[in-house]
């Protein structure tokens, strides 16, 4: 692909052999009749199932899906990874199991009538319906509530969905320093501080696999890592 895109949609996976290729090929049917012009990057992080066989597969096949890879699982590190090789006047960044095309749409909408820098998918936010089991759902609560003790955080989501355009935001994803889970959070923070124009819409979430990381096992990891954050933030770095 020699004509730079205009859309580059950033996916991180992870030992995701079993949906990956459906996914792809599903998303890019739904993407048809919108006649975009993008490239969509998989930024695989240390599977060890068939996921960089699959999708090497897919970038042989399409022209547009792009394969780029780190060695160990580090959700935070692939999405920057990603974020950084994409070349689209626009970024959106994706979750495999659910590539929500109307969010796509209603997200460039934003960006190309620059009525936005950054727009928010949001789980939590009037209007959103997340169909997730409860208990993930009242954790996403609760850590929202914890950025918005720690950080004076404005906005109700971090996780998940995000569009912006490329140039206003790449020096933000240069400038973080947390990886792994909080890595979203982190960007999300430093562009309400930049500041940027951040905007929320409502989404629906519905998975297509249970999540690949366990939350019990997580917990302290994230717990880890804000503390990290709120170190650099009142660091000023």
């Amino acid at each position: 692909m020699n004509e730079a895109p205009e859309v580059s949609f950033v996916i991180p996976v992870y030992n995701e052999e079993a949906i990956l290729h459906a996914a792809v090929v599903d998303l890019r049917e739904r993407l048809a009749p919108h006649h975009l012009r993008y490239e969509l990057i998989l930024a695989e992080n240390g599977s060890r199932d068939g996921t960089v066989l699959v999708a090497e597969e897919l970038a042989a096949r399409y022209p547009e899906v792009r394969l780029e890879r780190s060695d160990a699982p580090n959700y935070g590190r692939a999405l920057r990874q990603g974020i950084l090789a994409s070349r689209g006047t626009f970024v959106i960044c994706e979750e495999i199991d659910l590539c929500d095309v109307d969010f796509h749409l209603r997200a460039l909408a934003l960006l190309r009538g620059d009525e936005a820098d950054f727009v928010v998918g949001s789980k939590l936010i009037g209007g959103a319906k997340d169909e997730r089991p409860w208990l993930r759902h009242a954790a996403s609560l609760l850590y929202t509530g914890a950025l918005r003790l720690l950080f004076d955080f404005k906005g109700t989501d971090t996780h998940g969905l995000k569009a912006f355009r490329r140039e206003r935001v790449a020096p933000l994803v240069a400038a973080c320093r947390i990886e792994r889970d909080v890595f979203a959070s982190e960007l999300t923070l430093r562009a309400y501080r930049a500041p940027l124009r951040v905007l929320e819409i409502p989404v629906r979430v519905l998975e297509k696999r249970p999540p690949s990381i366990n939350l019990t096992r997580r917990v302290p990891r994230v717990l880890a890592n804000l503390a990290q954050l709120a170190w650099a933030i009142r660091a000023g770095r």
